[in-house]
Formats: structure tokens, sequence, C-alpha cells
């Protein structure tokens, strides 16, 4: 964790354990420490632990099975899928506001270039 980058630390937390399990660094079914134990072991509060397994979650890379833990999730091309489910919805809903596919295009182009920077890169912050 680099607490002096502008990057909160939940955020930097789900990034790298997003990365390391895309990567197969965290193989799938891996049980990840609990939130107790992961805080204390980074110097965190539980709150930022919790929050950043919570997004993991809800981008399907780990999954929350009670008393079994927090398991690094067989994701294959969950991710792939999750955005393509992502630009359908924002592809409906433009088109119910009345955007043109064009004004559509530049909207995510922009936004593109506002998470992952003008040069098209990965968008990770590289604070591992």
């Amino acid at each position: 964790m680099d607490h002096s980058a502008a990057t909160p630390p939940y955020e930097q937390l789900r990034s790298q354990i997003a990365e390391q399990a895309r990567a197969g660094v965290l193989p799938a079914g891996l049980k990840l420490p609990t939130v107790r134990a992961l805080a204390e072991q980074l110097g965190l509060a539980a709150n930022t632990v919790a929050r950043a397994y919570r997004e993991l979650e809800a981008d399907g890379v780990v999954e929350t099975h009670g008393r079994r833990g927090t398991l690094v999730a067989a994701t294959g091309d969950s991710a792939h899928r999750l955005a393509t489910t992502a630009a359908v919805e924002f592809a409906e809903r433009a088109q119910r506001l009345g955007v043109t596919r064009d004004e559509a295009l530049a909207a995510v182009s922009g936004a593109l270039d506002l998470v992952y920077g003008k040069s098209g890169e990965s968008g990770e912050s590289g604070t591992d």
C-alpha cells in the first residue's frame, strides 16, 4: 500500500487483488484472508478491506461463502462478459436518451480517456 498515493487504499487493494487474480498469481478457489486478518497485516482499517472485498465481489473477482470465507472466483472471461454487459446497458440508455451514435461514442471515448489516460494503457495504478 502506498499511503501517500492519491488513490484510496481500498482501491489500491482492490486493483492489486484483481490484477493478481487475472494473472493467475491468486488461483481460482484460493481462500483470501479474513477482512480483519488482512486489515491487520496491511495496517488498514477493517472497513477499508471490507469495501475492497465488496467491490471485488461485485466485479466477479471473488465470491463470499459465509463461514467458508472469501475465495478467488473462477473468472475465466467474466471481466469481458461484465464489460460487454455494461457497454450494452450504456448503449441502450444512450439510445433512450436520444443521443446519437457519434455522441455516444464520443462520451465513451472521453470516459475511457479519463479512466485509462490518453495513452490507452490498462488504467492500473502500478502501486503494487
